[in-house]
């Protein structure tokens, strides 16, 4: 579900105006329930039998595990332990509009569910803007996801969006996180104390990014600077390049350069790496990274891409971006060496 328009992972129907939370659990499909039900296995080897003949093979409880099943259409999502909680999907969203506090001007914009329910998700636009420059306008949201496989926590993090290009702008600081995380094993009074940590978390980051950004664009770098940090950025880690080693280097490589050239030529040539804020400055520097993972990488599928962007590789080659943005406004182009 998405207002007004295509969200920008296409998912989903537009409807013209902001739901509620419970609104908007509805028109994306999420009113659905999810149970935490008993695992089984079966004792075949005393039961083989005639394969013509009818038996009954006595079911073992499979100790300590569960099942999470979509109650509507019956789909297993995972398998959890005995301390996990399933928190509905009316329950986490509702534990979102205890996290904005119903505040004025704090608008529901996109909700789904990726897979086959096993993950929902909703954002929150908050009123304000980070204003880089005059007219460089960068949207706050709040984005919220939990899931029902067992694996990952209920997070909450703050992030906003530039306009122009849509990108979304991760960015966690040396000393704060841009998230909270929340165990499916705590309670809701635990989880609403961690998660009305977000709204200072969101109103720390808009200071300071704004302050980061708007230096930024006032910062001068090279194209030979611009190269080199892209190269840096997108360069793989260690886990991946150890195997990259031990497959097929050459091929790596070409891929490697193919999409440094493809960043770059996004740096130079894209219409809003043309402004005032972004031309030839590191600002336009770290968006040229993140507009590659939102505007020119080619994804298998819209979901492929959203779980890129928020979860995955483009969630975490946008922050080492940042990072290496930082680190040349404090040292310059020698942190590129």
């Amino acid at each position: 579900m998405s207002v007004k328009e295509k969200a920008w992972h296409n998912l989903g129907q537009v409807i013209d105006r902001y739901p509620t939370s419970s609104e908007a659990i509805r028109f994306a499909g999420l009113d659905y329930i999810v149970e935490k039900r008993p695992l089984f296995t079966y004792d075949t080897e005393n039961h083989l039998g005639d394969p013509d003949e009818d038996i009954i093979i006595p079911e073992i409880e499979v100790p300590n595990f569960f099942a999470t099943v979509r109650v509507d259409t019956e789909q297993v999502l995972g398998v959890v332990g005995n301390d996990y909680e399933v928190v509905q999907n009316r329950d986490a969203f509702g534990f979102f509009d205890a996290i904005v506090g119903g505040g004025e001007g704090v608008l529901y914009e996109t909700c789904g569910a990726l897979g086959n329910g096993e993950r929902i998700f909703i954002t929150a636009k908050l009123p304000g803007y980070i204003r880089v420059g005059k007219d460089d306008v960068i949207e706050k949201y709040l984005f919220l996801t939990t899931s029902h496989d067992g694996y990952g926590s209920i997070t909450a993090a703050f992030t906003p969006t530039r306009i122009v290009c849509n990108n979304t702008l991760h960015a966690a600081l040396n000393n704060m996180s841009n998230c909270v995380k929340i165990r499916h094993t705590q309670s809701a009074k635990e989880r609403l104390l961690q998660a009305h940590k977000v709204m200072g978390i969101a109103n720390i980051l808009t200071d300071q990014l704004n302050g980061i950004f708007n230096r930024w664009a006032q910062i001068r770098i090279t194209d030979k600077e611009v190269l080199k940090l892209v190269q840096r950025a997108m360069a793989p880690s260690r886990e991946i390049l150890g195997k990259v080693l031990d497959e097929n280097i050459d091929e790596y490589s070409k891929h490697f350069l193919n999409v440094v050239d493809k960043v770059c030529d996004y740096a130079f040539t894209n219409e809003t790496q043309q402004m005032e804020t972004t031309k030839g400055t590191l600002f336009g520097a770290y968006n040229a990274i993140t507009g590659y993972f939102q505007n020119v990488k080619h994804y298998k599928n819209e979901e492929v891409k959203l779980k890129s962007i928020l979860f995955g590789n483009g969630l975490s080659k946008t922050q080492t971006a940042f990072n290496l943005c930082r680190a040349f406004e404090k040292e310059g182009g020698s942190v590129l060496n």
